[in-house]
């Protein structure tokens, strides 16, 4: 008995320890000095709003790999943090297209390619799905957006009312070559043919993007992933100025988040005790479509990614005021449980999204793994509801509450300690909740 009291003991003065040790390194290297150095670079002028696809946010780009550079980190693949991609814009000016040597009527054939000539026939290897009358369309859709092969799609007669709209379900256009084409035709009616024969010209506008990804890999669980991301983006510069002012600097939105992230990894490869694979990622062109998690999370095993916290505008109280903040999509996992029994006693609490009607959890960059069942949440402050500076020309560092921020990016740190340390794990995203 003496010998468990001692053990007991033992272990409850190295726990402490521990904590203790956490909490002396994070108020060491996430202060408010650290934040405000950052922020100001990254929603200065010079970066001129960080708009996605302009050479201005390479700038931007160059800052945060020196900074993940910096902080110990490991490029996720190859030698750089850059995780360079295209996204293409196509635009299909003629089609000719014949089955069984007869001609179909062009408005009866839809192509998606992102090369500007696309030839194929029966010879091609393109898969080829049916659309069948029985099942709505919605219900069929996936096996074609879901894919990555080239195929010819037959869309029921039925569905003709609805055939025009598929010119929107285009395939995804992420690629590291903009040469590399995925082809999707769809053709209106139920066609068995043994031969065919599709001509498309398109022009094509091919735009590269970049994510900065870096890691620092688990000590005993190498393959489990915890992801702190944030998007890097903005809206760039106005076409009228406002008062003389023309640059969207985008200091909460999203600059307040990307601090979090570089901050984060500093800490996290300082303590130097993470048993899982940390992944650090400032995400591109959040503000188009939320193009560069969508390419980042296609790089990943979902099933491996254990949790997500994605960071965004937490440069402003939140309506709590004070050492609080949000968690989109609380309910869905038990993640924000687990984040606020590490907070037991700080003073700091994580709430539910206070917004549920504008539907936050599914328009940020945590919304691709989401809703491939990873526990992957926003953390935010904003006020979504009378934000002031919300995507104006006002959103500069001077609005910003810096010290109430590190309070945050310091929280957000010690509540992910059990999860980063593979003790705790928070619940899947019930897939099926969110079709």
């Amino acid at each position: 008995m003496k010998k468990m009291k001692r053990f007991c003991l033992t272990w409850l003065l190295i726990s402490i320890t521990i904590f203790v040790s956490a909490q002396t390194n994070v108020d060491a290297i996430i202060n408010s000095k650290e934040a405000e150095r950052i922020e100001k670079i990254l929603a200065s002028d010079e970066m001129q709003g960080r708009r996605a696809g302009t050479p201005a946010i390479d700038k931007a780009a160059s800052f945060i790999a020196d900074e993940f550079q910096k902080a110990g980190l490991q490029p996720f693949t190859g030698k750089s943090f850059l995780q360079a991609f295209h996204k293409t814009k196509t635009k299909v000016i003629s089609v000719k297209a014949e089955i069984d040597e007869q001609e179909l009527n062009p408005v009866r054939v839809i192509v998606h390619s992102t090369s500007t000539q696309t030839k194929v026939d029966e010879k091609s290897g393109l898969e080829i799905v049916h659309i069948k009358s029985g099942k709505t369309m919605r219900e069929q859709m996936p096996q074609v957006m879901e894919s990555d092969k080239s195929m010819i799609v037959f869309v029921d007669s039925s569905f003709a009312r609805n055939f025009p709209r598929l010119a929107d379900f285009a395939p995804e256009g992420f690629s590291t070559d903009p040469q590399n084409s995925r082809v999707v035709i769809y053709i209106l009616g139920s066609y068995q043919p043994t031969k065919f024969r599709i001509k498309a010209e398109s022009v094509v506008q091919s735009t590269p993007y970049a994510n900065l990804v870096g890691v620092l890999p688990g000590k005993s669980k190498p393959s489990e992933y915890v992801i702190f991301s944030a998007h890097y983006d903005h809206l760039g510069i106005a076409k009228k100025p406002v008062n003389g002012d023309s640059i969207y600097n985008g200091a909460n939105d999203d600059a307040a988040g990307t601090t979090a992230v570089i901050l984060l990894a500093k800490y996290f490869k300082a303590l130097g005790n993470n048993e899982r694979t940390i992944i650090f990622a400032a995400f591109t062109a959040e503000e188009l479509g939320g193009y560069g998690s969508q390419y980042f999370s296609k790089q990943l095993d979902p099933g491996k990614v254990v949790a997500m916290f994605n960071i965004e505008m937490i440069g402003t109280e939140s309506k709590w005021g004070k050492n609080s903040a949000y968690i989109t999509g609380f309910d869905k996992t038990s993640m924000g449980e687990i984040l606020q029994k590490n907070l037991a006693g700080s003073g700091f609490t994580f709430y539910p999204d206070p917004y549920p009607q504008q539907n936050l959890f599914y328009r940020s960059d945590n919304a691709t793994l989401a809703r491939l069942g990873v526990p992957a949440h926003t953390i935010s402050t904003a006020k979504m509801d009378e934000e002031p500076h919300y995507h104006k020309l006002t959103d500069e560092v001077s609005t910003l509450d810096l010290q109430n921020m590190t309070i945050i990016i310091r929280s957000i740190a010690l509540s992910a300690t059990t999860i980063v340390a593979g003790k705790d794990t928070p619940t899947r995203v019930k897939v099926e909740e969110l079709k």
